[in-house]
Order: C-alpha cells, then structure tokens, then sequence
C-alpha cells in the first residue's frame, strides 16, 4: 500500500495548496464590497440592551416563513452575491443571444440590413415592453419573489426552443455555400417563437431583480440606507459581467463554431441563473404585495371627476386619510401631501361626513391622501422618463448601426490572422462600464460628496444629465469615424470591396464613450425611479423606466425606416443601403447627435422643476 500514498500524498498535498489559494482569493474579492457596519449591540459584550429595533426591519420586509426579516440573519449583502449571481448568469444568457442576433437575420434567416435592424429593434423593444406585465403582477399579487421565480421558467423554455430551432436538422435553415440560407416560414416562426418567449420571460425578471435586490437594504437604517445606493453600481457591474462573456466568448462560438453552442450554452448560463435564485431563498427579504396600483390610480382619476366641482379645502389637513400610523395600503408608508397636480386632491376631499368614515368610504369616490401622492408620484417620473428615451436610442445603435458599420471594416487583428467578430466590439461597452463603476464608487463620490455636501456626491437627476451629455460625444465619434471610411471608399474606389482597409478597432472610442454614459444614466435611473417610486410601485415604476430602452428601439426603428423611405427618392441608394459603401451613414449619426442636444435640454428644465415624494413614518 506504500506506493498508494506515494501517490496520494502529493495530490491531497496540491489539493490543499489550492484551496488555500482560492480561499485566499475570494476573500480578495468579496473585500471589494462595502462592509457591513455591526450595530452597536453586536459590538457589547452585554445583550441586555438590544431592542426588538435592532433585530428587525422597520421596512415591512417579511423573511420566506412570513415572519417579520430579522437584520442579522437575511437581506443586506448576505442576500445580494445571489442576487447578483442571478442577474450576471441571466445577462450573459441575454446578450448571449442578443448581441449576435442582427447577423443571424441577415445570414441564417436570409433578411435584407433594414429587415433585419429593424426586426432586431422591434425584438429588443418588446424584451423591454413585456417587464410591465411582471411589474403588476408582482406589485400587485406575487410579489417580486414568486414573479422571479415563475417567469424564469418561461425564459428558460425560450432559450431551449432557440437552442433547438438553430441545432436540430428540419427545424434549423438549410444552408449552401454558393447561394446562402433558405428558412421556411414554419422555420422562422419557430425562431421568433423562441424568441418571443424569451421576451415573455425577461419580463417577470428586469423589472424586479433591481427591486428585489433593494429591497434587501432596509430604508429606516442609515447604515444599509447607505449602501443602497452602492448596490445600483454592483448590481450593474454584475449585468457588464455576463454581457463581457457574451460579447467575446459566445459571438466567438457562434461566428466560428455553430448557432447551436452558441444559443446552447446561453441557454446552460440561464438555467445556472435560476438555480443561483432558489439558493438564497432562506436569506431573502421579502415585500408584501399591496394590491393593483392600477386599480388605486383608476379610483383616484375617477373620484377626481366626480368631485370636478368640489373645491380643495385650504387647509390640507382636512383632506381624507386613514387615522392609523400605517398606510392603508399593504406594504406602502403614507405619503405627505405636495403642491402640485391640485386637481387630483379632490379625489381626497370629504363630501360625506360620517362617525365611521373608514368603514363606510367608497374607494371610487373619496381616496386617502396617500392613494392621491402615489399617482402624483409617478406623473412626476414621466417626464424624466420621455427624455431617456433618446438616450436608449443612441444605445441601441450598439447592436445595430455600429455592427453594421464594422462588416464593412477590417477585423482582422494585426497580421495574426485572427478575424474579431464584428458584434465583439460591445465588449469594449462593456469594459468601459467595468471601469467606470468602480472610479464612480470609490472616486467620483467621495470627491463630489465634499464639493456638494450630498451623501451620494451627486444627486440621482445630476447624475442622469450627465450620461446625457456623454452620450452626445458617442454619436459625433462614430459619425466622424464613418466620414473616414467613406473618404478612403471614395479614394481608393473601394465602392464593392466588402472589408475597407481601415481597422474595426477604431470603433472602440465610439463604445467606449456610450459605457461611460450608462453608468451615469442607466445606473441613475434605476436608482431614481426606485427611490422616487411608491413603495408599493417599485416594481411597476423600475418596468417604467426600462420601457425607455423599448421605445428607444422602436424609435430607431421608426427613424431607420423614415430615413430609409425619404433617402431612397428618385432611385438614390439612400443613407443605409446594403452596402453601406454607397449610403451616408454618418447623417444618422448627426440625426442623433442633434436630437440629443434637444433632449439634454428638455432633460434640464425638467428636472430643475421636479418635486421629490415625501414619505411618513415606517412600517413596523
């Protein structure tokens, strides 16, 4: 047996070796997040003066046995490496499929540039349409737990039916090499079938994990209050993860090994990011759901009409509001009365007085003063809302001009013959945001936090103007970058030459500069609609704010096709014709330039008139 442990002896030796070595670097990691500040009574030696307050939550959050969350044993950062694990898998499964999904149109499904841009626009939009069917029902029945839970299924099918229309012979297009892909129309339904599952089920997903993720810092503590705002960064820092994989790794194996490992093992990543969900269920916090806001703000538009010829007392004090401590709505505090929209107060106003008003009030006639803020609140979000739109549109170009403009580049990488696909450059979006989260955390904020005074250096609408502005310089760069190529087309007559002599790696200062924007403006804004939302909203108003992206990719759509139907006059190959040797692609870079500049402005006087909401008390 000697020669048995002569053999043993040295791997258990090396095994050991190992796991000190890895031990050693998660520690390294999980260091980079911010600590946990113990409460004081942790800290004693003596028990004897913590309170029931220092146990729990004061935030209404409830643990997985419906019992009031206890601080020290769920939420916080325990809860949130799976959360984010969560969303980093789900994101890689994304854009996994996502990134590369305008040149499987074009050379799988055999789709003209403008059918397939806007096809891929249209797709992208509804991913981020559908998050407003899982907000409700998540605010109003499921909670955002059990809405994870249920519609990672459906997202799950979706990527396994994808999988399986790219992999298995009858289901895939037939290919050959002297004349490309020939789909069925039953082939290309199935395709987008997928597809539209997948939207489906990223639709009880986005909306929520951000959310959910909050949910886990109880607002009534400073010390997790103030690590609220640092999870928003980590939480986008976890989406840039996975998309970093999938626009290197999984474009790679789609251009050079096949579309069914390439939408196979996004569809793995994604059954990962679920299992990764149900492991942290014990550690969760959870909200309570509060009912159907859209029920709430329907009885506050129609009492409002009713009451059209009640005039609002001067003293606001008089306006209905249930007389208990907590809100009549579960899981939401009361909401101080504000100023503005004064036509909705009269849905507050009593016009029957009675002994036992709680009792006998009809919801459709009277509302408490709280039901009549959450519908002020989330009118006052819209017009932030309309002016990130523009934004998403020059973000979306990322998966679709810029991708366009690199197929007529060199992408080869020095003389290394390695041909980079021409969708990997978003890793270069990707790495800028991997930057610039960090520099923001640990730089930018304790710096602005002594210029200004304010807890976070900048505030939540500061911050989004900003990304705005960014944003402004992405599409000049890539307009300038076009007018390049097309003056070496022109010089060199290059007008049929598929790759101009002009490397695609010029094109990372225009991603670059978009990464930089997000983490200003997307991180921003899901902060603000979070911390400007109703508490029983959050959910609801968090799918708001991604509905931007979707309609900022039905505007590209729409502006595409516009463009399109205009430049085309006359017999004129137009701005983005096929080849894009022929087009001006670069005045649609300045048309979005332009209407950027516009909306940058519109974004100021907005937000220099915006009134924050004004929550009372706690919830337990």
């Amino acid at each position: 047996m000697s020669w048995y442990w002569e053999i043993l002896l040295p791997e258990l030796s090396s095994a050991i070796s190992l796991g000190k070595a890895v031990n050693f670097n998660m520690k390294s990691v999980l260091s980079e997040f911010p600590k946990e500040d113990k409460p004081e009574s942790s800290k004693h030696p003596l028990l004897e003066d913590v309170t029931e307050d220092d146990i729990y939550t004061k935030d209404g959050t409830e643990d997985y046995h419906n019992n009031p969350a206890n601080k020290r044993e769920t939420g916080s950062w325990k809860a949130c490496p799976y959360i984010l694990g969560t969303e980093c898998c789900e994101r890689l499964a994304y854009y996994g499929m996502s990134s590369n999904l305008l040149l499987y149109f074009k050379n799988k499904l055999n789709q003209h540039s403008v059918t397939a841009s806007t096809n891929r626009s249209n797709w992208s939009g509804t991913c981020y349409i559908t998050p407003l069917i899982g907000a409700f029902l998540a605010d109003a029945y499921l909670g955002r737990y059990w809405t994870i839970a249920s519609f990672s299924i459906i997202y799950v099918i979706g990527m396994a039916l994808l999988t399986l229309s790219a992999s298995v012979p009858g289901l895939k297009p037939t290919c050959y090499e002297e004349d490309g892909c020939h789909p069925t129309d039953a082939q290309t339904a199935v395709c987008f079938t997928a597809l539209y599952l997948v939207a489906l089920g990223t639709g009880g997903i986005k909306p929520c994990v951000s959310s959910y993720g909050a949910d886990q810092f109880d607002d009534s503590d400073e010390v997790e209050k103030k690590y609220k705002s640092s999870f928003f960064n980590w939480f986008y820092f976890s989406i840039n993860i996975g998309a970093l994989i999938a626009s290197s790794v999984i474009v790679w194996v789609q251009n050079n090994i096949g579309w069914g490992w390439g939408f196979g093992i996004p569809a793995v990543t994604m059954a990962v990011a679920v299992v990764s969900f149900f492991s942290g269920t014990q550690l969760y916090r959870n909200q309570k759901p509060g009912g159907s806001p859209l029920t709430r703000i329907c009885q506050v538009v129609v009492a409002s009409l009713r009451n059209y010829r009640v005039k609002v007392p001067a003293d606001k004090s008089l306006l209905y509001e249930t007389t208990d401590a907590e809100s009549a709505i579960v899981g939401s505090r009361k909401l101080d009365h504000t100023t503005d929209f004064g036509f909705f107060d009269k849905a507050a106003v009593v016009v029957i007085q009675s002994d036992h008003m709680e009792d006998s009030v009809d919801s459709w006639r009277c509302c408490t003063v709280t039901q009549v803020e959450e519908l002020k609140a989330v009118i006052r979000l819209l017009p932030i809302w309309a002016t990130i739109i523009i934004f998403s549109t020059v973000y979306g170009q990322m998966g679709n001009l810029f991708v366009l403009q690199g197929t007529f580049m060199d992408a080869y990488v020095g003389n290394s013959g390695f041909e980079i696909p021409e969708a990997s450059l978003g890793i270069f979006d990707t790495l800028s945001v991997l930057f610039w989260v960090p520099v923001y955390d640990r730089i930018i904020v304790p710096v602005a936090r002594k210029i200004t005074g304010h807890k976070s250096g900048l505030t939540q609408l500061q911050r989004l103007g900003t990304g705005l502005f960014i944003s402004i310089f992405s599409m000049l760069s890539a307009g300038i970058l076009e007018i390049v190529r097309l003056d070496i087309v022109r010089r060199h007559n290059y007008y049929d030459v598929q790759h101009i002599p002009i490397s695609i790696f010029w094109q990372v200062p225009q991603y670059f500069i978009i990464g930089c924007a997000e983490v200003f403006t997307f991180i921003g804004q899901l902060e603000f609609f979070y911390e400007q939302a109703p508490d029983s909203m959050r959910s609801l108003c968090s799918a708001l704010s991604l509905t931007t992206v979707a309609l900022g990719s039905y505007l590209s759509s729409l502006l595409v096709t516009i463009v399109t139907v205009i430049s085309t006059r006359n017999g004129n190959p137009g701005w983005i014709p096929d080849n894009l040797n022929y087009g001006h692609l670069h005045y649609f870079f300045w048309l979005l330039a332009v209407l950027s500049v516009v909306n940058l402005g519109a974004f100021i006087l907005v937000a220099k008139w915006y009134t924050h909401k004004r929550p009372v008390g706690n919830l337990r």
